[in-house]
């Protein structure tokens, strides 16, 4: 048995790792099969991550990021968390495989998932034309025209990044002004390739084996019009990954975790959440290493406060 499990694979699960190997906890970081490293896998230039002053790709921030967490003796296995069991001192994670891995506590950072439009043929459609993944799919629409919905930073990021490849890139948003902060609002306005369509909403999507275009309802007027595409990529922000934790852990009206103030304590004992699970609103790469070291910390004290009978149940 473990002193500490750590469910999640972002910057908050792998910054989590790091002090708690630090601090001798032998941690395990679960990370999933498919998608270790969480969303910045997915992105591109990071810019704004303290200490890289010209910027690191996000793929190669998460692979330093996890090479730092076992250089001081993180554990890590690529599996899925299929069931949790928190009651009690002892906490059981079930996994893919057919695993049960057991520790005096869990830190839960498992991030967000993309959020989908729900509408007819997204699903359909996914991975032949539709995706939520620039980085992922940018390079198969060299030369074609395409589109991005949504109006904040990802969004942004997301039509700047894919000028690299398509002749014409539609920003499809529901209102007539951005979310995006002003820096990247500024580097979208002046793209010559990026063209607003303001106060849209995608309701169709168009295409037998691949997209060929989109429906749009004007959110003001009510009236329709049809853009020829051959990509449509969504950025419309993401959801907390909390389904396994639903009827255990206390969550806020969002859907986040709940926690006690500034601490990573959840209503369970020995629980503690950390990153976007427990973030609605700043959802940033250096937030969510930050609240991964309040969660190793709070782990720590934790683990420090059980009986020596029960700290010696775990292997160290």
């Amino acid at each position: 048995m473990r002193q500490l499990i750590i469910i999640g694979s972002g910057p908050a699960g792998y910054t989590a790792a790091i002090y708690a190997a630090r601090a001798n906890m032998n941690p395990l970081v679960i990370a999933s099969s498919v998608e270790a490293g969480g969303e910045l896998m997915k992105t591109t230039e990071v810019e704004n991550f303290p200490g890289f002053p010209e910027g690191i790709q996000g793929p190669e921030l998460m692979s330093k990021m996890l090479a730092q967490a076992e250089k001081f003796g993180t554990d890590v296995i690529y599996d899925d968390v299929v069931k949790l069991e928190l009651d009690g001192e002892v906490k059981r994670v079930h996994l893919g495989n057919g695993d049960v891995v057991e520790a005096l506590a869990v830190i839960f950072a498992t991030g967000s998932a993309y959020r989908k439009l729900g509408i007819e043929d997204e699903a359909r459609l996914s991975g032949l034309g539709v995706s939520w993944c620039a980085t992922c799919d940018g390079f198969f629409f060299r030369q074609k025209t395409i589109a991005v919905v949504g109006g904040g930073d990802s969004a942004m990021e997301e039509a700047t990044f894919l000028t690299k490849f398509a002749d014409k890139v539609y920003v499809v948003h529901r209102k007539d002004t951005l979310r995006a902060s002003k820096t990247m609002q500024d580097r979208a306005f002046a793209n010559p390739k990026i063209e607003f369509l303001w106060n849209k909403e995608v309701k169709h999507i168009y295409g037998d084996q691949l997209v060929t275009g989109v429906g749009l309802v004007d959110t003001q007027d009510g009236s329709e019009t049809t853009i020829d595409l051959s990509g449509l990529f969504v950025a419309i922000g993401a959801d907390p990954r909390t389904h396994l934790v639903h009827g255990q852990l206390d969550l806020n009206p969002d859907g986040t975790i709940a926690v006690h103030g500034r601490s990573s304590r959840t209503n369970i004992p020995g629980v503690f959440a950390a990153g976007d699970v427990i973030d609605p609103t700043y959802r940033q790469a250096v937030t969510a290493a930050a609240s991964g070291t309040v969660a190793a910390l709070d782990a720590e004290h934790y683990i420090a406060a059980l009986p020596t009978d029960k700290l010696a149940l775990a292997a160290v």
